[in-house]
């Protein structure tokens, strides 16, 4: 039997108080996606607002406040951290992307809240503009627009936009090789793989470039060498989606671009892993194998189930992806003249990953802006040159997760490219080594900055280094920021 509610201890009425908060959070996932769907006067929709009015007025009696917080991926209820099992996850998290979607950080009940200021509020919510340039003040103003006066809001923290984008962003690129994982595990990659999640993937990885590009590009510093063609295989797919926004491509083509970059190398599962990892030259008959991937891949993504959902282009960007510009590499074609846009993208961003990462069979591997300087050394041979020029301009003189010494003598790591085309030579670092060598958790820093006083640049990259040499881990820092 529950205590009243003046003999419970101070545990007991935080279990109530979240309990409650729990309720509320579950009948608030319901009005959301009701009033997306029914009109305002709609009796189903106003018996749900009703119930959770009455919630809201429990809470406010008993607590005398009521008030939904979001801070990074976490909702708080008056202060009190909500905690969620499997059975109500999906509640949580559409409520909590319903946060996100309007830069939403603090909701506040107030005691003389009306049904009509919670109908009002909900449908401005639900049915508002995600996409205005201030999704904030789209709500807020509406919402005083339309006389609601016993509810108000605050702003989400940048903090808490940026840090909860670069987790989700972070979650997406682990799923992804997750996801790729099981296709690899399942022998002939036709019973567990499901289509329909490697789109939903897909569109994810587009909005999270849309949103923050630099980031998303940055966590394709992460190098599992384990693991190597799933990593390699998230990472093209990240470069060629970014490269194909750059080139004007609209949504539904970037999905079916990241498609047939996460599925380019399938035809590896079939390539025996001591050639694959061999550590020294391959000979005539490994190479004869491994040039076979191209083949044995498209063969293995035709045989999908759910065939007639995968785009056509990914089984051409399997077969062609070895192919360079003047149509010499692997495999060989006799009466093709070209290779599809798609294979000539993944072309790039494959090659570029592939170089950067260091491998037990090759002698060196390039610091990513000496790798762009031989991608551009290789000219219309390799690659096509409109193409190959637009992705060097994506990644910048400096790519994202270039380690730098600075005049100043400092150490530091390139986090973001500077949109301005004049000043390219001037990216955003991340201070992570002082002048005497120390190494400390130093704060980003915008190369532009010009010193009032005697307008002069107060730093300036004066070398790229290897972060090897060093003993940094590039992605050690883009995953400190996702955590």
């Amino acid at each position: 039997m529950t205590p009243p509610p003046d003999e419970r201890t101070p545990l007991d009425k935080i279990r109530a108080l979240h309990q409650l908060a729990v309720e509320m959070i579950i009948r608030l996932n319901v009005i959301l996606k009701g009033a997306r769907i029914y009109e305002p006067n709609n009796l189903l929709f106003l018996r749900q607002v009703t119930r959770f009015l009455t919630l809201l007025r429990k809470a406010l009696a008993e607590y005398g406040e009521a008030s939904m917080v979001s801070r990074g991926n976490t909702l708080f209820f008056n202060n009190v951290r909500l905690k969620y099992g499997f059975s109500d996850y999906h509640f949580f998290k559409f409520v909590q992307e319903e946060f996100q979607k309007k830069q939403l950080g603090r909701i506040t009940f107030n005691p003389e809240v009306t049904e009509d200021d919670v109908k009002t509020v909900m449908i401005i919510w639900a049915k508002g503009d995600a996409q205005a340039a201030d999704p904030f003040a789209a709500l807020s103003d509406e919402a005083t627009a339309r006389g609601v006066r016993h509810v108000t809001f605050d702003r989400m923290l940048p903090s808490d936009l940026t840090k909860s984008r670069k987790e989700s962003a972070a979650k997406v690129f682990f799923l992804g090789m997750t996801h790729l994982e099981e296709a690899f595990e399942s022998g002939e990659g036709r019973e567990k793989i499901s289509l329909g999640t490697t789109r939903r993937l897909m569109q994810s990885v587009f909005n999270h470039i849309s949103d923050h590009e630099s980031f998303v590009q940055g966590l394709t510093n992460i190098k599992n060498f384990h693991e190597y063609t799933l990593n390699h295989s998230m990472n093209v797919c990240i470069l060629s989606v970014a490269l194909g926004k750059r080139l004007g491509l609209d949504r539904n083509e970037l999905v079916d671009l990241g498609i047939s970059a996460f599925f380019h190398d399938f035809g590896k599962l079939d390539t025996p892993k001591e050639i694959l990892d061999k550590p020294g030259k391959l000979d005539d008959r490994e190479r004869e194998i491994i040039e076979k991937h191209p083949y044995q891949g498209a063969g293995k993504l035709v045989q999908f189930k759910g065939f007639e959902n995968l785009p056509v282009q990914a089984i051409q960007v399997a077969m062609e992806h070895h192919v360079k510009e003047d149509m010499t590499g692997y495999p060989r074609y006799f009466k093709k003249r070209t290779v599809n846009l798609f294979s000539k993208i993944v072309k790039i961003a494959d090659f570029f990953d592939a170089v950067t990462t260091p491998r037990v069979y090759r002698t060196k591997h390039f610091t990513r802006d000496e790798a762009l300087t031989l991608m551009l050394a290789q000219g219309r041979t390799e690659f096509h040159p409109v193409l190959l020029r637009e992705f060097v301009k994506m990644m910048g003189l400096y790519p994202v997760g270039s380690f730098v010494g600075l005049d100043t003598l400092e150490l530091a790591l390139v986090v973001e490219n500077n949109p301005d085309p004049a000043l390219l030579l001037r990216p955003k670092v991340k201070l992570i080594a002082d002048a005497a060598g120390n190494k400390r958790e130093g704060e980003v820093v915008d190369l532009g900055e010009v010193d009032p006083e005697t307008g002069k640049f107060r730093r300036t990259i004066v070398k790229v280094l290897d972060p090897g040499k060093y003993g940094i881990q590039v992605a050690d820092y883009f995953l400190a920021q996702a955590i």
